[in-house]
């Protein structure tokens, strides 16, 4: 369940509350509730997956990728796969957990485990967002935030993208005044 923290330390866990909350971003936030299926629980359960694995969950969800085609100008779409072994957890805890802006949306949709997104409202406040499994954000383009995973330090989730380069953070150096 989603919960998002108010610098002043209010927290909502409703998403249609949240929504609202993260509406002044234009941050879209919602629950994608996915038909249990065992095979894709059983895939999503295990530390490492295989390509043919990987690419048998995106195929899941590949509905959604066409719909962010047509209104997103998604071009592609991976599966992240993070835990405590995996290598790309020591260079995420220590990029992207520092305010950054990106020049194409960040759309997440998390499968299973979970992650934090921090937000700066144009007044300089901040909020942090947790999402777990069947949650879905976007944060348009050159929105100020931040990133980190929990201390389960767990995360299956499909990633969208428009272009490569727009993934690639642009640091604002922002010091942080929420964070769990």
């Amino acid at each position: 369940m989603a919960v998002l923290q108010l610098e002043d330390g209010t927290t909502y866990s409703d998403i249609c509350a949240i929504a609202s909350q993260l509406a002044i971003l234009n941050i879209e936030v919602d629950r994608l509730l996915t038909k249990k299926n065992p095979a894709v629980q059983e895939i999503l359960i295990q530390d490492i997956l295989s390509l043919t694995e990987k690419q048998q969950i995106l195929a899941v969800f590949n509905s959604k990728f066409e719909q962010l085609k047509r209104t997103s100008g998604c071009q592609w779409c991976d599966l992240k796969v993070l835990h405590p072994g995996s290598p790309q957890i020591y260079p995420l805890m220590t990029q992207s957990d520092r305010t950054h802006t990106h020049t194409d949306a960040e759309v997440l949709h998390v499968l299973a485990g979970e992650c934090v997104f921090g937000f700066v409202y144009p007044n300089g406040s901040q909020v942090q967002l947790m999402l777990q499994a069947e949650e879905y954000i976007k944060v348009p383009p050159n929105t100020e935030h931040w990133f980190y995973l929990t201390p389960l330090l767990y995360l299956k989730a499909v990633q969208y993208y428009t272009t490569a380069q727009g993934w690639v953070p642009q640091y604002t150096n922002r010091k942080l005044k929420i964070r769990n």
